[in-house]
């Protein structure tokens, strides 16, 4: 199994994009949802490509599947944080929605990435 150069991973640089969208959506919410959804929605959107960097450079296709496996699961709860902005009233649906289908589509690049490693 080769080593995959971080840099060079499209689902990682995609995910670091999504992390500075996230900080511009949340930067202007009340500073009394500081340190509660708005700091849970950054450490989500941050565990995205954390968890992608974190076994890029090994050379264990079941450990990095599996890390794979935690940041998809971070990006559903990315979404369903955002959905709650909208649902609090803190941002509008269009607001969200183009980090909405960034993430949907950082989803399917995870899925399609972890069929490849299993292939081999």
């Amino acid at each position: 199994m080769k080593t995959h150069r971080l840099r060079d991973l499209l689902i990682w640089q995609k995910s670091m994009i999504s992390v500075k969208d996230i900080y511009y959506l949340t930067e202007n919410i009340s500073s009394t949802e500081k340190y509660g959804l708005i700091s849970q929605i950054r450490r989500c959107a941050v565990s995205i490509p954390s968890n992608i960097a974190e076994e890029a450079g090994r050379n264990n296709p079941k450990e990095f599947y599996q890390f794979l496996g935690i940041a998809n699961g971070s990006s559903y709860e990315l979404e369903t944080q955002l959905l709650l902005l909208v649902e609090l009233d803190f941002k509008s649906e269009k607001e969200i929605l183009p980090l909405l289908n960034v993430l949907m589509e950082i989803q399917k690049m995870i899925y399609k990435f972890k069929i490849n490693l299993m292939k081999g």
